[in-house]
């Protein structure tokens, strides 16, 4: 199949049937399911509808379907900043043909690699006033302040050019093979807030609506109160009523309040955030018997932390 898939991704002039479309969509979630591993190959961002690619994983694609690389590099740096724009060509290893290509682009001025903590208080003492700063970050305690000083770029030059090579071979991974319908592109490169924002675009998960008598869907009651907090532990409960069987969940957070659901969604959820360190944004009502969650919402976790 994987020769089949192959000669249909590169080699054919001819329009492709659906069935080959479909075909070489498989193989892919094959070899994802076969050879990649999570957070080696691929990495699931909370609030993000897809795997995000990595560059160990655009490799085994390329070498599935026998494409190779040629970086094509563009120099844009100036005095105070070391910048790259790579154009990533991909060709059949066997003819040459050229197959498309990506592009990626890299830069010292990003956040991540602009600045850097000082090695000591005296460093960031005797740093000019331009080349430090004092800013915000979130922990798990809290608000607090970190003292920066400005990189030298030289000092990332080798970084920010692998980044955009990297960027450029995953751009163009997607593009030539059409993984885009199984993988994102790049969202661990993105900044804390701009993931934070597509987090937050996913609507929080929410106690399913039940039915009225005529089968209309009754609106749940809204959330009193909402808290943002780490999930510690997750607990079930088994149970049984008027002949029907239901499960009890119960979320604890980290100062060890206590939030009770039926919704085996919501408890999923909830699952996903106390294994991967996430933030959880629970509205909840104070029923009879504790703490009832209405909705539950993902935050991104912050990086560093």
């Amino acid at each position: 199949m994987q020769n089949e898939v192959y000669d249909v991704a590169v080699r054919e002039s001819t329009p492709l049937t659906a069935a080959q479309i479909k075909a070489q969509v498989n193989l892919i979630q094959e070899v994802m399911q076969a050879v990649m591993k999570k957070d080696v190959h691929y990495g699931v961002i909370p609030g993000t509808p897809k795997p995000t690619l990595y560059k160990p994983g655009s490799e085994k694609i390329l070498s599935t379907f026998r494409i190779g690389v040629k970086p094509v590099i563009e120099d844009l740096s100036t005095a105070d900043e070391v910048r790259y724009r790579v154009s990533a060509e991909g060709f059949d290893q066997q003819t040459g043909a050229l197959l498309g290509a990506g592009i990626g682009e890299c830069s010292s001025s990003e956040e991540k690699y602009k600045w850097r903590r000082p090695v000591c208080d005296e460093e960031f003492n005797e740093a000019p006033e331009d080349r430090k700063r004092n800013v915000w970050k979130r922990g798990q305690s809290g608000n607090y302040q970190q003292k920066q000083i400005r990189t030298n770029p030289a000092d990332v030059a080798n970084t920010i050019l692998k980044m955009a090579k990297k960027r450029a071979q995953i751009d163009m991974t997607l593009t030539v093979t059409a993984a885009s319908d199984v993988f994102d592109q790049d969202l661990e490169d993105m900044p804390e807030e701009l993931r934070q924002a597509a987090a937050e675009q996913k609507p929080p998960i929410a106690e399913p609506q039940k039915k009225s008598g005529n089968g209309e869907q009754k609106q749940g009651p809204a959330a009193a109160e909402t808290v943002t907090v780490y999930v510690k532990n997750i607990f079930q409960k088994p149970g049984e009523k008027n002949g029907k069987k239901y499960v009890k969940y119960t979320v604890v957070d980290g100062a060890d309040n206590s939030y009770g659901t039926f919704s085996d969604t919501i408890a999923g959820e909830a699952k996903k955030a106390k294994e991967s360190g996430a933030k959880v944004k629970i509205g909840y009502n104070n029923g009879q018997y504790g703490k009832d969650i209405v909705t539950l919402e993902i935050n991104v976790p912050e990086e560093g932390q």
